[in-house]
């Protein structure tokens, strides 16, 4: 698309966020499947709820802009989910607290993404004077940050923690391993230097 002034930009952009919010509406039930924490499950399932009240949200505004609603390819919310799928794939050989603090930082990389995106769109809209489009795009740049604080605190009350103990025989046979192989690598190094 041509850009020739801040309404094609903004445009452009309401198109962006619109396949973005279409990618999640499919891409959150899988990833909530996946979860093994039950509130982190119920979390991507309330944003999932949320995702399409957002989807409807943009659809308003392309009406706001006579407009019908039409997306254009987000590249960048494709390698999002591209990230959360392969998450997803390690899933059954992975530790599951492991995969649910993968989970939350796929999920707040979607955040981040959207909080910009959005960000930037109602600031456009600010400047051009769509007072209306502004409200509907600020409403979800709201959304989208409590759920990013949402994810935060879950990872910060529960799921870290666990992560972090993970399967300590595990952890311990791997650093074993790796201070083995960094001292043989080691000693080889210094001999070559002599």
């Amino acid at each position: 698309m041509v850009m020739h002034n801040l309404n094609d930009v903004l445009l452009d952009t309401v198109k962006d966020l619109y396949h973005a919010e279409k990618q999640l509406v499919k891409a959150l039930p899988k990833m909530a499947k996946t979860a093994n924490s039950d509130q982190l499950r119920a979390a991507i399932q309330e944003h999932l709820d949320v995702t399409e009240g957002h989807v409807r949200r943009l659809e308003e505004i392309f009406s706001e802009m006579n407009m019908k609603p039409k997306g254009k390819t987000c590249r960048g919310m494709l390698g999002i989910i591209e990230e959360e799928r392969e998450v997803i794939d390690e899933h059954r050989k992975s530790n599951p607290a492991a995969i649910d603090a993968a989970l939350i930082a796929a999920a707040q990389k979607v955040e981040h993404y959207e909080i910009a995106t959005y960000g930037s769109a109602r600031t456009f809209a600010q400047t051009l004077g769509f007072n209306r489009i502004a409200e509907l795009l600020q409403e979800t740049l709201d959304e989208e940050k409590e759920t990013d604080k949402k994810l935060t605190d879950l990872a910060e009350r529960e799921v870290n923690a666990e992560a972090r103990i993970g399967d300590a025989e595990e952890v311990e046979e791997e650093f074993i391993e790796r201070r083995t192989y960094a001292s043989s690598s080691g000693s080889g190094r210094s001999s070559r230097r002599r």
